[in-house]
């Protein structure tokens, strides 16, 4: 069966590397450009949109206010851009804003960070890929009559891309990226040289059109409202901006400088991009409208419910180019292209917090292990999994779900931020060399600026997009905040109930001479319990045998056993691809080829929990050891299981329900069948 499952995974995957290749997989900046900043390049193509879908509730005039909004759009870029260049400068190690925050905030501020981007992440796979869907719908009708099933597919799809690994995903994402990129540059370009130069006029298809405003007229407050509704629109631009301060690790040496260059990269071409499509918009008298079919108005009648809105940038690529040109055919392409890969950005932010999580107990320690090539391939599946949920719910729907969006990462800017000003103060308190001190006041203003301007846009967010979706968010995080807190106090009691202690108890008593093999991870309670009963058992041999995934934790597993003095002869087995049941399986086989008229007996320490969800978090390596073992002729297998103090409450539980009668019975009495008369009726 292993034989059977593994070949379709390895065509679908590849073939497994080694962990020593790790190295090999790192990113040059002009490949991690496109694999952690495709997210807000792309977002050109619908953040501009959004800008004018807002201003058109008050009509074509308050157009007029886009190249104002554009602008405090790219202040704001540049702003967070320059922030987040000081984060991975200080913070290379991957944590990004999580760790920014959980070290100088405290962690339930890391822990708020991380649910606000663990919901973000899951939004912008979804949105990418609706709006992807979208643009491609357009001109293939069978993507919109299926538009739900199209989008859930891109997602496998784009899921098994990334499960082959992050550099071959990123040189597949490169090129459709940087064509798009290119593609907008020649459209501003172009577009600019016929209107500055050659004094053309260009006219984008709804250039004819009128919009019926939905509040003709507004002033004051409710003009101001719009307004900030319309900039909270346009920020869709940033998201995926603090991907690059959580994948420093995935950049080649030297990794901050890279991180860095790269941030600067991405924030000099979005804002070029985003501006030059506003002002051409502006210039070629675009039209968008929130319910097209009513409120776009032509020749005094409405458009009606046939009428397809394009997104701004191809109406803006139709008056510049010509609509059905090659350029303009080319542009639509990359442009659809790009909205799927854009999801890229959430595949590698996404699993790399989701280790970090893992490791720091908050998430299952599934997830922090490495796949057969060498990605998180848990985290990816479980990034899949709910980006496809929600995609269903919402219908592949992108204007539904990008109401959704951006809360999640402005909580992260402006906790992270803060987090920063603070850090700048620790170390300022103590360093002594003034050119050092200049350069961290320096970065203390910069991000004591971006925690103000980033905290402003957070409740400018929160005010005008609570009741259009953003509330779906935030109870998002809620959840989100509540599992990985439930996890981690579930880890913290299991690992205070089986800590070993320093002195000599029950677990660590020799009962008697014994020899088996005793599988051991690390040396706890379960695993001292273990050996104690595996010296009950009389056999010729007793050795203990661990698999080494983890170097460092391999020597720290050595040195507690050789500090305990234990009498039993630990054996490690080096495990390249970072599996454990093969080499385990592997050296059982040896044995018995070696001498076939032996038994091998297996001791497998276990937990016993009392929940069902417990089981999910514990035991799987149990259970899939003693699945292959117990069909490999010749060995014996036993768990030698450790109760937890939740399976004694279930105990207590299960007794309780066995005792408990119900009201009146012990009063009635029980029922006697009376015998019954001659001549009476049922």
């Amino acid at each position: 069966m292993s034989k059977l499952t593994d070949v379709p995974k390895r065509i679908l995957i590849g073939r497994a590397l080694r962990s020593d290749k790790l190295g090999e997989t790192l990113l040059p900046k002009r490949i991690a450009l496109p694999v952690f900043a495709s997210d807000p390049l792309s977002s050109v193509a619908y953040a501009p949109g959004e800008v004018l879908l807002v201003l058109s509730i008050a009509g074509v005039s308050a157009y007029s206010f886009s190249p104002w909004i554009a602008l405090a759009v790219v202040v704001l870029m540049f702003t967070v851009v320059a922030s987040y260049r000081q984060n991975v400068h200080a913070y290379p190690s991957g944590g990004g804003d999580y760790e920014v925050a959980t070290t100088n905030l405290g962690p339930k501020a890391g822990l708020t960070v991380a649910s606000a981007l663990l919901v973000d992440y899951v939004l912008t796979v979804a949105v990418s890929i609706s709006s992807g869907v979208e643009n491609l719908g357009s001109a293939i009708p069978f993507v919109v009559e299926h538009k739900t099933m199209c989008a859930i597919a891109a997602i496998v799809l784009l899921t098994l891309m990334n499960l082959r690994g992050v550099k071959e995903s990123g040189k597949l994402f490169a090129i459709p990226t940087y064509l798009f990129v290119a593609g907008v540059f020649i459209m501003i370009a172009w577009g600019a040289f016929r209107g500055l130069v050659l004094d053309d006029t260009m006219h984008a298809p709804t250039s004819g059109y009128e919009i019926k405003p939905e509040h003709e007229g507004l002033a004051g407050f409710a003009l101001v409202f719009l307004l900030l509704r319309a900039f909270s629109s346009g920020c869709a631009a940033l998201t995926g901006v603090e991907a690059i301060s959580n994948g420093v690790p995935a950049f080649r040496k030297p990794k901050s400088r890279n991180a860095a260059t790269t941030l600067a990269m991405m924030g000099l071409l979005a804002v070029t991009m985003f501006c030059g499509i506003i002002g051409l918009a502006m210039a070629t008298d675009v039209k968008m409208a929130e319910n097209p079919a009513k409120d776009l108005i032509d020749h005094g009648v409405p458009v009606g419910a046939d009428f397809v809105q394009d997104p701004v940038i191809s109406q803006v690529a139709a008056a510049v180019f010509g609509e059905g040109t090659f350029l303009f055919v080319a542009l639509a392409a990359a442009t659809a292209l790009v909205l799927f890969l854009a999801a890229n950005t959430a595949y590698n932010g996404f699993p790399l917090l989701g280790s970090i999580l893992a490791q720091d107990r908050y998430l299952p320690r599934q997830l922090h292990t490495r796949g057969d090539r060498l990605a998180f391939s848990n985290g990816i599946v479980l990034l899949a999994g709910a980006a496809i949920l929600l995609t269903w719910i919402y219908g592949a729907d992108s204007t539904r779900l990008i109401q959704l969006y951006i809360v999640g990462v402005f909580v992260s800017f402006t906790l992270s931020q803060t987090g920063m000003v603070r850090h700048w103060n620790r170390h300022l308190a103590t360093e002594k060399d003034p050119a050092k001190r200049r350069h961290m006041v320096r970065s203390r203003a910069i991000n004591t600026f971006g925690a103000f301007f980033t905290g402003l846009v957070l409740v400018v967010v929160l005010a005008t997009k609570f009741t259009h979706g953003a509330w779906v968010a935030l109870l998002g995080m809620v959840i989100f905040y509540g599992t990985m807190t439930a996890i981690r106090r579930h880890y913290d009691r299991v690992a205070e109930e089986i800590a070993a202690d320093e002195t000599p108890s029950d677990e660590t008593i020799r009962p008697s001479r014994v020899h088996s093999i005793v599988l051991v991870s690390k040396l706890h309670r379960p695993t001292l319990r273990a050996l104690a009963y595996a010296k009950l058992i009389r056999s010729d041999r007793l050795e203990a045998l661990s698999i080494s995934v983890d170097p460092s934790e391999t020597k720290a597993l050595k040195d507690d056993w050789e500090r305990r003095g234990i009498d039993i002869p630990l054996k490690i087995l080096d495990s390249p691809y970072r599996e454990v049941t093969r080499p385990v399986i592997d050296y059982v086989k040896g044995l018995r080829r070696e001498s076939p008229r032996d038994v091998v007996s297996v001791y497998i320490p276990e937990y016993v929990v009392g929940h069902w969800y417990e089981h999910l978090l514990h035991n799987q390596s149990a259970l899939r050891l003693k699945g292959r073992l117990l069909f490999t002729p010749g060995v014996m297998v036993t768990s030698v299981p450790y109760q937890l103090e939740s399976s004694e409450a279930a105990k207590k539980r299960a007794r309780k329900r066995a005792e408990w009668n119900a009201p009146g019975s012990v009063r009635r009495g029980p029922v006697e069948r009376r015998p019954r008369e001659p001549g009476s009726k049922v």
